[in-house]
Formats: C-alpha cells, structure tokens, sequence
C-alpha cells in the first residue's frame, strides 16, 4: 500500500484495477484506537467515485469475467486464499493497528479464517449441482444459475478482512462483479485485499473498493445506485433500514447480517468450569465487539453465586492493554465514538441501580487509547436498556433464573434473533429449549463453533436472509427453470 512522505498509510480507492485518489483529493485520517495517533490518510470517496467503480465492474461483468469458467474462477480463489496466508503475519498487524484487538487474536482467527473462506468456496462452487425434475414422459425441467450482477458490498469494523472474505468469496465466486465500501474506521485490511485480488488474477474492474462514510457519502450512493443489483451488509440495524430504504427504488436483493443481544442460558446441570471456560470467550473476545457475543446472561438458581465467584474472578485474570504485548487478552475499543456508546450504558445500568461486580472503568496505566475494562453487572430489571439494546462491548448482565419456562420467555424478550447459547446435560432438555429459542444460531455446551456450510443469520431486527454454503450461493445467483418438452 502506498506510504506517506511522514511515514503512515495512505489508503486509496481501488477502481478498475487501479489506486486512486478521489476527484476533489479529499481525506481523513485513521486512528489507531489503542495510542489515538494517526496512522494514515484514507481516501473519502462519494457519488462520483462510486459512480466510476459501478461502470468498471458493469463493464467488467460482461467482459472476460463472463467468459472465465467455474473452474479457472474457483482456482482464482483458491489463490487469493493461499495469498492472504503468506501474507498472514503483515494482514494480522494491519487488522490489530486498524481495530486495536489484540495481535495474537488477529493472527489465530481473523487472518485464517478469512483465508479459509476463499478456500471453502474455491472447493464448494465446484462440488454443487442444479435441481432437475423428469415430468412423466411429457418433459425434463433443470435449474440455471446465472450471476446476480453487480453486487455492493457494506461491511463492518469488527472483524474487517474476515467478514469481508465472508461476503466477497462467493460474490466471486459466482460469476458477479463488487463494489465494496469498507468501514471507515478500519480500512486498511480491505485495501491490502485489493492487491492480493489483483495479484491472484481477477480481471480489471471485477473487485473495486471506495473508502467513506455512509449518509450522504459512499455508502448511500451505493445503496442508492440503479446500477447495483443486491446489496450485501452488514452492520446495525439503523443503518440495515436506511440502505432498505435508499435500495427500494431499485429493487435490490438484500443480505442483512445485523445486531444481537443474545442469551447465554446455563442450567445448574452443566459443568460450570466447561461454562465458564467458554463464558468468558464468548463475553469478552475481540472486546466484546462480536455481534454473537452472549452479551446476556442467564443462569439458573442453584448454580448462580458459584457461576458469579468463578466468572468474576476469570475476568479479573484477562490481561488489558497493548494489541502487540504477548499475553494481552482484550485489546482498545475501536474509535472514541464507540467507546463513549459503550461507556454511556455503564452510566445507565448505575443510574437504573445495577451492581458491578468488575469493572466498569479505564484500566489502571492505561491513560492513552480507549480501553475498558471487562465488566459484569448484575441487579438489573429485564426493561433496563442494558438488557434490552446491543452495547457492542466487553460488557454482559447475569440474572438468575428458577424455571425453563421462564428463561425461555426472557430469552426471547428482545427485538434482536441472532444467536443463544444453552448449558445443560440434559438431552432432552437441550432439543426442548432450542426449539423455543427465537434465534438463527443455536448452540448447545460451545459457542462460535462453524461449518460453514450450515445457514448463518438472525430472526427479526437481527437480519434478512442466510448466508453459507448453497444459502450464500442462492443469494449471489438469479435461477431460471428451463423446461424441455419430451
């Protein structure tokens, strides 16, 4: 990526198979969360530069990208794949100074599996058939998939390059052309995809990526933009209504991967050290900052007080501080912004009376950087906004509970549908309960545990649609029924 004269990042549009700058040259600068020094220069793009990547990748969709065989594409991403993985120890550093997790987490997660989605696409577009029916004697119907057209491609601040991966692996993979708006607070992982795209072999104008922001910036003009057939997104779902909204005109197909407040349900019948061990993943991991988190807490009465003791003593154990420091276990916050949201609702569970057991401040040390201790609150009522809105940090409520029934209505009592995780070594129980859980990702005794085959999204305010194996396919591919009469 280009360098600065003063030695920082210059992340710049990738239009065409080209950097560029945008047309009036303007920029801001991005941040590192965890020292709030300046990095680098990005790029702020708009109508104009997303108006220029929509007639490359349109010109490109009809071009040799049209022509290139299942095959030769599935070998594409195989590549970019393998590039992504030689690469991995400079993408794990971007993605650290982009978002301040921790390096060590960058390096075990984020980079392979971004690595393993071009790879499992590379394997699984190859391995699919079409549906096909004999009718009697009379004809034989088959399906065609054909790709959807140009695509935009919103994606979050959270985990960059492997949310990212996530969306482009099968838009690629199927034949269809992208324009990708990155976060703005985290773009640099994004640009460096842009090279490995380029060196792997896409064609020009296939991949294009425009930096900016979301109203009245890049990110409505590509929600707006007649020319972009879906639009895949993922973020909150203030923002998922306003893109709803802008692509109605068009008609788009929509791929939402929205918010969660989701239940961690714990029986007194499950082994609390296997809970806890998984609790504090699932609580705290990349800052909290995981739309999957088990952000509530519920445990049943008899194991609540040992559940407390053994959970609040594990949080004060993580180690808080510097991404690149061997042995830290909870990185900065993303940007100030979010950092004062998250702060906010600590002042509300205080004000609506709650007791926090840990945390609830800055660390001790840590005066640069937006960095927050975990933290555990108890004592609150199942209306308090704490309980009821995504705080999208390291930040969980516990409640205790007496009956099935009655965790399973709480559990339920939420706008969002995304994930819940059930502790239990009752089998029955655990077929029980899921069943009447509200959400589109259940897993019982593990968490964040993925085929990637499998249907992934949320119900309700959490989502539209599901992504993985042939549910990401079925979204990338327009089908036609074509009927032979025998």
């Amino acid at each position: 990526m280009p360098i600065n004269s003063n030695g920082t990042i210059n992340c710049l549009h990738f239009i065409n198979g080209q950097f560029v700058e945008s047309d009036n040259k303007r920029t801001f600068d991005n941040i590192n969360p965890a020292t709030e020094e300046v990095i680098g220069t990005v790029a702020e793009g708009g109508k104009k530069e997303v108006d220029y990547a929509v007639s490359a990748a349109k010109r490109a969709l009809n071009g040799p990208w049209k022509n290139i065989t299942l095959t030769e594409r599935s070998k594409i991403l195989r590549r970019i794949g393998d590039l992504i993985q030689e690469r991995q120890d400079e993408l794990a550093r971007l993605e650290s100074l982009d978002t301040g997790k921790p390096l060590s987490l960058a390096k075990k997660i984020d980079i392979p599996r971004a690595a393993y989605n071009f790879h499992f696409f590379a394997d699984y577009i190859i391995s699919i058939t079409n549906e096909a029916y004999q009718q009697d004697d009379q004809a034989i119907h088959y399906a065609h998939r054909r790709p959807v057209g140009v695509v935009g491609i919103i994606k979050p601040w959270n985990l960059p390059l492997l949310l990212l991966t996530w969306k482009l692996a099968p838009c690629l993979g199927m034949g269809n052309t992208a324009v990708i708006k990155p976060a703005e607070w985290t773009p640099l992982t994004a640009t460096a995809l842009m090279e490995i795209c380029k060196e792997a072999g896409v064609p020009d104008g296939v991949v294009n990526l425009v930096h900016g922001f979301g109203p009245n910036s890049a990110g409505a003009a590509i929600a707006e933009h007649p020319d972009i057939d879906a639009i895949s997104f993922i973020g909150e779902p203030g923002t998922g209504a306003a893109i709803m909204k802008a692509a109605s005109n068009s008609l788009k197909k929509l791929s939402y991967e929205l918010g969660g407040k989701n239940p961690n349900i714990i029986f007194a019948d499950s082994d609390l050290d296997e809970v806890i061990e998984t609790t504090i993943k699932s609580s705290f991991i990349n800052q909290g900052e995981v739309c999957l988190c088990g952000s509530r807490i519920y445990v049943e009465r008899p194991a609540y007080e040992e559940f407390l003791e053994k959970f609040v003593k594990k949080t004060k154990e993580l180690k808080i501080g510097d991404p690149f420091e061997n042995g830290t276990d909870v990185g900065a916050l993303v940007s100030k912004e979010h950092y004062e949201r998250v702060n906010s609702y600590i002042d509300i569970a205080k004000q609506d009376g709650a007791e926090i057991l840990t945390g609830g401040k800055r660390p001790d040390g840590l005066d640069k950087g937006y960095y927050l201790e975990p933290t555990i609150i108890t004592g609150l009522d199942r209306n308090s906004r704490c309980v009821r809105e995504e705080i999208f940090g390291p930040v969980v409520t516990v409640s205790p509970f007496d009956m099935e029934e009655e965790v399973i209505a709480q559990a339920n009592d939420t706008h969002y549908g995304l994930s819940a995780t059930i502790w239990t070594n009752n089998l029955r129980r655990a077929h029980r309960v899921a069943h009447q859980i509200e959400a589109g990702i259940i897993w019982v005794n593990t968490w964040f545990l993925r085929d990637l085959r499998t249907p992934f999204g949320g119900m309700k305010h959490s989502g539209i649609g599901r992504t993985g194996g042939m549910h990401s396919l079925d979204f990338y591919t327009e089908l036609s029924n074509i009927t032979i009469k025998l």
